[in-house]
């Protein structure tokens, strides 16, 4: 596996790997989660990219950008065991250097539901993964469904900007207890660890409610406020358009149920999809097959 610090490198770098590229960007702190999306796009391309940045303008005033848990040696070895050609990982000031003044507006949907909460969070997050598909220049791009409203901003993002790049959403890695694997779970105490599955039971709960033919979202929502367990605290629970992330209200499909609550200081985020009346789940990529060999484009010149 190659390493590269600068934007420059790590473009060069890229044109010389056979395409398709599949493209894994993450703030390190590596758990399953992220590993299962390098193993898809490993196995659903002919090159494998990851990149590992802490991004600064993703994060609000107070928040945990300086104790973010960094490991940059583990998650290296991790992800050179999982097979991925090349590893990204830029120093701040190569990505944001002195005089950088530019950042991605994303409109009304970067301003609801989570984007409400943490002003300029999604505006960050678009700038940050557009400057990294620059750089890689790659085929697809991999992203986990636990941040289901980040995925819709970069889409429209992508889309808006007429990037090439495919977006791959895959389902949410969990543990055996349902709680979505995030590097933010070590900060959980005991008991905030041990409460910590009622989230995914409540939102779960939510959306069994409207799979039930409940139009109405406050009755909908009822069937999950009761069910998260103390020490935690609900931020928010809402029912949501899976394009404008607008609360729905009478309901349809399909839908996402999205919703964070507080451990203590810690936000833990999650959802669940509800397809619409074609089963066709509206955040999930389908698996392909990767390409045959034959199908397989050659190095950039």
């Amino acid at each position: 596996m190659q390493v590269v610090r600068t934007p420059g490198s790590a473009r060069a770098i890229a044109r010389t790997l056979p395409r398709p590229v599949g493209f894994v960007p993450t703030m390190g702190a590596l758990h399953e989660g992220h590993l299962a999306l390098v193993d898809r796009a490993k196995a659903e391309n002919a090159s494998t990219v990851a990149s590992i940045f802490v991004n600064p303008l993703q994060f609000g005033v107070g928040e945990d950008f300086a104790r973010y848990p960094r490991g940059f040696e583990r998650d290296a070895e991790l992800l050179s065991s999982h097979g991925v050609d090349l590893l990204y990982a830029p120093a701040p000031e190569r990505m944001y250097p002195p005089g950088f003044a530019s950042a991605l507006d994303v409109g009304s949907l970067g301003a609801r539901i989570e984007g409400e909460r943490r002003p300029g969070h999604f505006a960050g997050v678009a700038t940050v993964v557009v400057k990294l598909l620059h750089a890689i220049e790659p085929t697809s791009l991999y992203l986990g469904q636990k941040d289901a409203q980040q995925t819709a901003v970069i889409r429209a993002a992508t889309r808006d900007l007429d990037m090439a790049t495919n977006i791959v959403v895959a389902p949410t890695v969990r543990e055996a207890d349902g709680l979505a694997l995030s590097s933010r779970n070590g900060y959980l105490g005991t008991e905030e660890r041990a409460a910590a599955p009622s989230l995914y039971r409540a939102v779960r709960a939510v959306a069994d409610a409207v799979l039930g033919g409940e139009r109405d979202p406050r009755k909908a929502r009822s069937a999950g406020l009761d069910l998260l367990e103390p020490p935690l605290r609900w931020d928010y629970l809402e029912i949501v358009d899976p394009l404008a992330f607008a609360p729905l209200d009478p309901l349809t499909r399909p839908a996402v149920v999205v919703a964070v609550a507080f451990a203590g200081s810690t936000r833990l985020l999650d959802n669940v999809t509800i397809p619409g009346a074609d089963g066709i789940d509206p955040i999930l990529t389908p698996l392909r097959l990767r390409p045959l060999a034959a199908a397989v484009l050659p190095a950039r010149p």
